[in-house]
């Protein structure tokens, strides 16, 4: 299908029915909307009904909790820290509080710090090919074969234009995703598809914004993706939101690229994202040693480019360890190392991760490098060191080491509203995000081209790769998308 112009994509999607209360799907915009929903035909009215009904209400034989429990309908379908808080406070008996969240479900008295920092215990069974290990390689896998992490309640906004779903994308659809939180966040049984395929319908047509409900009409009326213009292009935007615009599709387009911003666009990044790295037994990055270059790590292909290990996984790391100030960095979270193998019969190792970077002096932080025998750095797959991993991630869906501390690529529509942020809510504010990338990720990113070149904005930082106005600028526009 040849891609019509723009301004008849968005009269087509018109003619599909625009969302509830909104005359223009782009630039008729409050400040902080609340959740746009699709307008239907009258024939789906009692179906969407009935979704929002069984999303909001919890079902018989179940620990009390809905849906909305945790993605509040009202607060971005998120579950922002200072709504835990504001519950705890005046009814510790919501059924948020289940013991299954607290910090320690058999404790007499139970706490919720994680659940404070917006933070909910994932059980996931470890693929057949993995085991559980310590520090000195001792197999400690449980004996239920189950591990568990601690991880941020996604919205369930812009979800008709997304997929697969959850952060390590465990599930293919939402229907498999409703059935599997009814069954392990509200500890209930099987729900009828019927019933599942309604709460399914129900999210599909909750929207961020209007410009999220045009790119599904468009995507529902059989546009391909490739040819759907993004509705940001058409948006009226103050100098300064232009301003933040441009700083966007250079430093944010090449991961969140695309009509739909889960796709990445830009040529060099995509060919990264392919990329996973080739690992020795012991966990430790494979490196070739180039005259007056360096050590250079050894790449290897990987098939999917939806999920991408941009570091934050260390940040986690870091903030256990005191050395980083993550917004989770005051609750305790999981320190797992893991053992691959070729099959389930799990009788040959691949490698074990992260690789413990130990020193001549045997102290994994004793300041000095930490090396091998040829010169070439002791990391692992995010090529920095670490002896523990808080999560996982993707790899503990695969159970490939390629996946290792991998999660899906967000949209970015709507951001300003779900703080804190990433898979385990290691940052508090979006300013903390984009200081982050300024500094930790856009200058180790060569094919962006944006190098450290700025003063840092904090004392004792290091160089930054944007400027405080273009941050200040990147982070009005950021509000507006």
């Amino acid at each position: 299908m040849a891609c019509r112009p723009f301004i008849a994509c968005l009269t087509g999607a018109l003619a599909l029915g625009g969302p509830v209360g909104c005359t223009d799907p782009i630039q008729d915009e409050p400040e902080a909307p609340e959740p746009v929903v699709e307008a239907k035909a009258t024939s789906e009215l009692s179906s969407t009904t009935a979704g929002q009904r069984l999303f909001t209400q919890a079902f018989p034989n179940t620990n009390g909790r809905s849906c909305a429990t945790c993605h509040v309908l009202d607060e971005s379908t998120a579950l922002h820290p200072s709504n835990v808080e504001a519950r705890l406070a005046s009814n510790p008996r919501d059924p948020l509080f289940n013991r299954i969240d607290a910090d320690d479900p058999a404790a007499a008295v139970p706490t919720y710090e994680h659940l404070k920092k917006g933070l909910v215990r994932v059980v996931l069974p470890l693929p057949a090919n993995m085991d559980v290990i310590d520090v000195g390689g001792n197999v400690i896998t449980p004996a239920d074969r189950k591990v568990a992490v601690w991880r941020a309640v996604p919205s369930i906004q812009d979800t008709a234009i997304t997929g697969a779903f959850q952060f390590d994308g465990r599930e293919a659809n939402l229907e498999g995703q409703a059935q599997s939180a009814i069954t392990s966040h509200s500890q209930g049984g099987t729900v009828a598809l019927a019933q599942l395929r309604r709460i399914a319908d129900f999210e599909r047509g909750v929207f961020s914004s209007p410009r999220s409900w045009f790119v599904s009409a468009l995507l529902e009326a059989g546009v391909p993706r490739s040819q759907i213009p993004v509705p940001e292009d058409a948006m009226l935007l103050s100098p300064q939101e232009q301003r933040g615009h441009e700083i966007f599709k250079t430093a944010c387009v090449g991961c969140h690229g695309g009509a739909t911003q889960t796709d990445v666009a830009h040529p060099g990044l995509n060919a990264l994202a392919r990329q996973g790295r080739l690992l020795k037994p012991d966990g430790n990055v494979v490196f070739t040693v180039l005259p007056d270059v360096g050590p250079v790590p050894v790449a290897v292909p990987r098939a999917d480019d939806k999920f991408l290990n941009v570091g934050f996984g260390f940040f986690s790391y870091l903030g256990q360890l005191g050395q980083f100030p993550a917004y989770n960095a005051s609750v305790e979270l999981p320190r797992y190392r893991f053992r691959f193998y070729t099959d389930g019969t799990r009788q040959h190792q691949v490698t074990d991760l992260p690789p413990i970077p130990v020193t001549a002096s045997g102290d994994p932080y004793d300041g000095n490098p930490k090396l091998d025998e040829n010169g070439a750095p002791i990391v692992g797959p995010n090529l920095l060191p670490q002896w523990f991993t808080t999560d996982a991630g993707r790899a503990l869906i695969t159970g490939d080491p390629l996946d290792f501390e991998l999660f899906d690529i967000p949209t970015l529509r709507g951001v300003a509203r779900t703080a804190p942020y990433f898979h385990d809510n290691s940052l508090a504010t979006l300013k903390d995000v984009v200081d982050t990338y300024s500094q930790f990720v856009l200058p180790f990113t060569p094919p962006l081209n944006l190098p450290a070149i700025y003063p840092p904005e904090n004392p004792g930082a290091g160089p930054e790769s944007l400027s405080p106005a273009q941050k200040q600028d990147l982070l009005r526009f950021l509000d507006r998308l």
